[in-house]
């Protein structure tokens, strides 16, 4: 069932908003250090993705994370009770703990299964109960930070996409991740967690690589004219040298889109540091 407000469209269960989401450290205030006004751009747009998603007031969040446990031939899809973490950086420190939905981990991990992708269900310490759980790391962390941590403790489901299988199954995840978020009868939201080319300038940890501005640029343009079909056609020579950590999770939103009709607009792009930062924000689609 699908309500309308205003002329915007305000599904009752399924997908109802994702984005793409950056995760340097420096985004969240009390880490920023001497970097924050430096980024302040780009935290104006993370809070614009805040309530955002806020307004679309979802169940659970999705959180695709590059930084999690990262497995060499399989996506990682954690199933446990909790998941929690803190940061530390510039003499500040944040934390933030969440409750897992364990059931829609679960069913997307058996779909997947189902369609011989290549998953695994990761647990850690017991098997139910408060030592059910999971380090929750820096790419999904900063988002929540933004989009959840806040709010009254919604369920997360983390998910580590994988670099070595073909791209096409991701897309095919992000498909199922759209589906059963309609079957589970509750609101969904999907966060990409996403930094892009790390080759900016010579004095970062990665060096410089012309083909660091010519990934962004392309992913800006991709975003902008609303074609994420046409990540699947990016030079994977490109990628290789640009050394973006945003690709694949970006795959797996673009799966989900093509379940769920939606309308994504780019609010931010910016180099602070030797590292790409682009937001966007993608609601679904008015009819």
């Amino acid at each position: 069932m699908i309500l309308f407000s205003w002329g915007v469209i305000m599904k009752s269960t399924g997908l109802v908003y994702a984005c793409i989401a950056p995760h340097g450290s420096e985004l969240i205030p009390a880490l920023a250090g001497s970097h924050f006004d430096q980024v302040a751009l780009t935290r104006s747009a993370l809070e614009e993705l805040g309530r955002n998603m806020a307004a679309s007031a979802p169940d659970t969040i999705v959180v695709v994370t590059p930084h999690g446990l990262r497995l060499d031939t399989a996506i990682s899809i954690v199933t446990t009770d909790y998941t929690s973490g803190a940061l530390e950086e510039n003499g500040g420190r944040v934390e933030a703990e969440f409750v897992c939905d364990r059931l829609l981990a679960e069913q997307i991990l058996q779909e997947a299964r189902s369609h011989n992708l290549p998953v695994v269900g990761a647990l850690f310490g017991a098997l139910e109960g408060p030592a059910s759980r999971f380090q929750l790391d820096w790419g999904a962390l900063i988002p929540l930070w933004f989009m959840g941590a806040h709010w009254d403790r919604k369920p997360k489901v983390l998910i580590g996409p994988c670099r070595t299988i073909p791209l096409t199954d991701l897309v095919t995840l992000g498909r199922i991740i759209a589906r059963k978020a309609e079957q589970c009868g509750h609101k969904v939201a999907l966060i990409a967690s996403a930094d892009q080319a790390h080759a900016h300038h010579a004095e970062g940890p990665y060096g410089f690589d012309p083909a660091a501005a010519l990934y962004d640029a392309a992913m800006q343009e991709i975003v902008r004219d609303g074609h994420l079909e046409h990540l699947l056609k990016l030079d994977p020579g490109l990628v290789a040298s640009a050394k973006p950590d945003s690709l694949w999770q970006m795959l797996v939103l673009y799966g989900a889109t093509l379940e769920v009709s939606m309308q994504g607009r780019l609010l931010s792009y910016q180099v602070p540091t030797y590292f790409g930062m682009l937001c966007a924000s993608y609601e679904v689609r008015k009819y």
